[in-house]
């Protein structure tokens, strides 16, 4: 079965973060089309992403993706297969690498103690019965005499574990390369449809356009639904912004929002690469779980804005709008005591990120106080970005080693804007107020 070794580079990481949701803001405020079509752009990515399991058939509504399935499944058997055989034949290496210790060990103990047995031996007939040479050279006689006992039977032991463990560990050998081989065939067969399926897409997509009513009709529950929006009215995001400060939290709220997809995309390849390539990666969990981190900070001015968290509104609700208003004004003293704590210690945080020891760029200088801010950005070059040597401040201590510094100044920013979020809604009480209906 063929690895997958891949290691995230941390720019790329970035990158990823920035211009995904970029491009995903861009294309969801396309115009839809009026009529359900069939892509080949979404019919491409679903064979990427899916095809493995032949969701870009299903996408087009073509049951020949029942095909890839059984593939699939036994690729993830024959994979079983392998990590089961691979235990049993570790284990058997592991008996003959000790029964080889012993043979090496023993061998030269036992050569040596009989090399010296005749010495010995000579030594004894020579001394005076009963006298102390004579019972101090019968002790080490005897003590060569177990030596070579005890090691000709640790040696027959080795030799008997090496004669019966090594076919068992050929069989096991063998077991472990028909099954890689097994899903490494399977691996094999669906890249083939998978290539001729790529080939085939323009064609698929057309068919599949061709197949589509002319006028699809609604089910009765998307009825009821486009009817029950319609009476409720409109909710969109934007309708919350009174401000530039409410634009920024929108704004910053929907730009994190597609992070969640990027996590589909990532988990799926942790998934397809571990269990069915073998090679787990050293990133992808670290990777989902800072960025998810990230979200939830930038996020929560959009969840103030949008009132989106988790309230008691057993006593809320039923309050008119300006005692709603007042009991907000009253309680926000809390709100800012809790953003404002946030801002000042995610500003320590990132410093002392910053500042590490092993930072030896011109900005940990100037965060440790070794140079002053003119200084610092006086020695600010290109070098600072594209030197490798160039260390700028804290890392993970994992073996993916991403810099944890950019996660902190993400806290300051997840601060600040709660704390601006935080004026512009005081701003909307005090006028709630003072309008008093």
């Amino acid at each position: 079965m063929p690895g997958l070794s891949f290691t995230l580079p941390h720019w790329l990481y970035w990158v990823g973060l920035i211009v995904f949701p970029i491009i995903a803001m861009v294309l969801s405020r396309r115009p839809q089309q009026a009529e359900k079509r069939y892509t080949l752009p979404l019919a491409y990515m679903i064979g990427v992403t899916g095809g493995i399991i032949g969701l870009h058939r299903f996408y087009l509504k073509n049951m020949l993706g029942l095909v890839y399935i059984p593939i699939f499944l036994f690729i993830l058997f024959a994979n079983g297969q392998t990590q089961d055989a691979r235990s049993v034949l570790s284990d058997y290496e592991n008996q003959l690498r000790v029964a080889q210790r012993v043979l090496d060990r023993e061998e030269s103990r036992v050569e040596e103690a009989r090399a010296g047995m005749a010495d010995l031996q000579a030594t004894f007939d020579e001394a005076e019965e009963g006298s102390f040479a004579k019972r101090s050279a019968e002790r080490r006689l005897q003590r060569a005499q177990d030596t070579v006992a005890k090691g000709e039977e640790r040696l027959s032991e080795a030799r008997a574990t090496q004669e019966d463990i090594t076919p068992l560990r050929d069989e096991a050998a063998g077991t472990r390369a028909f099954w890689d081989n097994a899903a490494g065939y399977g691996l094999y067969l669906i890249l083939a449809l998978l290539a001729l399926d790529f080939v085939l897409m323009p064609m698929l997509v057309r068919r599949a356009n061709d197949a589509l009513p002319a006028h699809e009709e609604l089910s009765d529950a998307e009825k009821a639904l486009l009817a029950a929006e319609a009476e409720e009215g409109p909710k969109h995001d934007s309708d919350y912004a009174q401000n530039w400060i409410d634009r920024l939290s929108l704004f910053c709220g929907e730009f994190v929002a597609y992070w969640a997809v990027i996590a589909v995309f990532v988990y799926y390849y942790e998934v397809i690469a571990r269990y069915v390539f073998g090679s787990p990666t050293n990133w992808a969990h670290e990777a989902m779980y800072l960025m998810f981190g990230m979200q939830y900070l930038i996020a929560g001015a959009y969840a103030m804005l949008t009132e989106s968290h988790v309230r008691v509104d057993i006593f809320y609700a039923p309050l008119t709008r300006p005692k709603k208003a007042w009991v907000d004004l009253l309680t926000s003293i809390f709100f800012f005591i809790f953003a404002g704590t946030l801002l000042v210690t995610s500003w320590i945080f990132a410093m002392d990120a910053i500042a590490v020891p092993s930072g030896n760029a011109v900005v940990s200088d100037w965060a440790r106080g070794q140079i002053s801010f003119g200084e610092m950005v006086g020695g600010f070059g290109l070098d600072q970005w594209t030197d490798p040597n160039i260390r700028w401040g804290e890392i993970s201590f994992n073996e993916w080693e991403v810099p944890l510094w950019p996660m902190k100044w993400v806290m300051v920013m997840g601060g600040l804007l709660l704390v601006l979020q935080g004026i512009s809604k005081v701003s909307k009480d005090i006028r709630e107020i003072a309008r008093g209906n």
